[in-house]
């Protein structure tokens, strides 16, 4: 048994470089290739590099690899990997699927339907309703959806940047799904939608249109009325700020960090005793672009305290080290009689300067 196990761990390959990956998917690129975006801090990559070492045995047609996120940045940022666990799924040196988080049921599937759709025709009608599953979960993900080419923020065609700004100039809440990110839903949802082309318009799970549609309805003034309007970004950012006393924006949350400085200004905070609130910029876009200009800070983690952003990880580190040395507070406080943690508290809680 005990070979077994290590037969399997054999079978996932370790990738340390940018050369290497290359070099990997140039010789694997006749067969499924699974690679793992992960991090030795986050428990959860562990648990899935054992999920990754089952699969392995049980298909030894495809090649699994385990890639540190944050050891080879030219990779992770090449396939916009932006979170830890994510896997990629390649095949002929080109991406096909993506799954972001520690899934291992849906790991698993996915890894045996690339594996089938390869050898197996008569399993695509079990592929297909798998898929239009999903495009369902996807078109109801929020009450107003675009599928575009790109990001709101970076629009990768004229037809989705048209749309993104009227959408804006009517100041409609929606959120977004890069078509350019999955290939199966790129090509599924024309069939599910029966609309063949780029941008597509969800109100309640229901198709509204390409760009033609709603200029349309701009034209009649019917759009305002169709999809639901957005709280002005800025109040939406103060009431969000405000939310908690100590307010932290991060990549993940309190169970589950996503990047190496959350995961440590999490341990700083744990370690103060100090009730916090987190928010995950991974889920809201639209947060995570619009804080770093309300803030005048172009990176996360960011730290609030009663409304005000006192820093990132280096700034809340100092801060906690200055508590160490200093004596403050009311007549008889010293750091001797309370304990660097709480005066570690009290600093981040009533200075904000």
């Amino acid at each position: 048994m005990a070979a077994g196990a290590a037969e399997a761990a054999a079978a996932v390959v370790e990738v340390g470089s940018a050369g290497q990956f290359e070099e990997l998917l140039r010789l694997k690129a006749k067969c499924l290739l699974v690679v793992h975006f992960w991090a030795p801090w986050a428990p959860q990559c562990t648990q899935m590099n054992d999920v990754m070492a089952e699969l392995a045995k049980e298909h030894p047609q495809v090649s699994f690899v385990k890639l540190e996120a944050e050891a080879v940045p030219e990779v992770s940022e090449e396939y916009e990997i932006c979170s830890v666990p994510t896997f990629l799924f390649f095949k002929n040196s080109q991406k096909i699927d993506q799954l972001d988080g520690a899934h291992a049921p849906e790991l698993t599937k996915k890894v045996k339907r690339h594996v089938s759709s390869g050898s197996f025709p008569p399993s695509a009608s079990e592929h297909l309703e798998d898929l239009n599953l999903r495009l369902k979960k996807l078109t109801h993900a929020a009450p107003c959806m675009l599928f575009m080419k790109g990001t709101p923020q970076e629009p990768r065609c004229g037809f989705s940047k048209q749309m993104v700004e009227i959408l804006h100039k009517h100041n409609i809440q929606f959120s977004s799904f890069d078509i350019f990110s999955d290939e199966e839903v790129r090509q599924g949802l024309k069939t599910y939608s029966n609309w063949p082309t780029y941008p597509q318009l969800y109100v309640s799970g229901e198709l509204i249109g390409g760009l033609d549609i709603i200029k349309e309805l701009e034209a009649s003034k019917e759009l305002d009325t169709i999809c639901p309007k957005a709280p002005k970004l800025e109040e939406r950012l103060k009431v969000l700020t405000n939310q908690a006393s100590v307010m932290l924006f991060m990549k993940g949350s309190k169970q589950e960090a996503k990047c190496g400085f959350s995961k440590q200004i999490l341990e700083i905070l744990n370690s103060t005793g100090v009730d916090y609130e987190t928010f995950d910029i991974l889920e809201d876009e639209e947060v995570r672009q619009g804080l770093k200009a309300f803030s005048n800070w172009p990176t996360y983690p960011q730290l609030y305290v009663k409304g005000e952003l006192v820093g990132g990880l280096d700034i809340v580190k100092v801060r906690i080290d200055m508590c160490k040395t200093r004596t403050w507070g009311p007549p008889g406080f010293s750091p001797a009689s309370h304990g660097a943690v709480s005066v570690s508290v009290l600093y981040l809680m009533h200075s904000s300067a």
